[in-house]
């Protein structure tokens, strides 16, 4: 199975190593991590700055994340779809690409917790699924 794991959830993985590191370390294992230029982006951009982890570190997670994750394009939705219209990029990842499942803890995206086909849940609920 192939699953978006947001930035937000990446940057848990590596800034807190709870829950969304074994998310996401399960997620390597068992699925198709996708990711696209945005969620990397936003990844180095919040572990350098709002996190201050040091840019030896953050390049080599975001080597990692490119050697272990499928990069994908996206194409734009024709309309706006979240509050946030930064989180329309996750959701036209997941759209344009043909993906079941978004991971997530940003709220503006949960309150949808489906757009057509994709499921959005967060990774507590996630862990309960895989868990179970």
């Amino acid at each position: 199975m192939k699953v978006v794991l947001d930035s937000n959830v990446i940057v848990s993985a590596f800034a807190t190593r709870g829950l969304c590191l074994s998310i996401f370390e399960l997620s390597i294992l068992t699925n198709t991590v996708v990711v696209s230029k945005y969620i990397l982006s936003e990844v180095e951009r919040i572990l350098k700055n709002k996190i201050e982890v040091p840019i030896n570190t953050v390049n080599n997670i975001i080597k990692y994340l490119e050697e272990t994750c499928e990069i994908l394009d996206y194409k734009k939705l024709p309309k706006r779809v979240c509050r946030d219209k930064d989180d329309d990029n996750i959701i036209a990842l997941a759209l344009s690409n043909n993906m079941n499942l978004i991971i997530t803890g940003d709220k503006d995206l949960l309150v949808l917790k489906k757009y057509k086909h994709i499921s959005i849940i967060s990774p507590k609920d996630y862990w309960k699924i895989i868990s179970v």
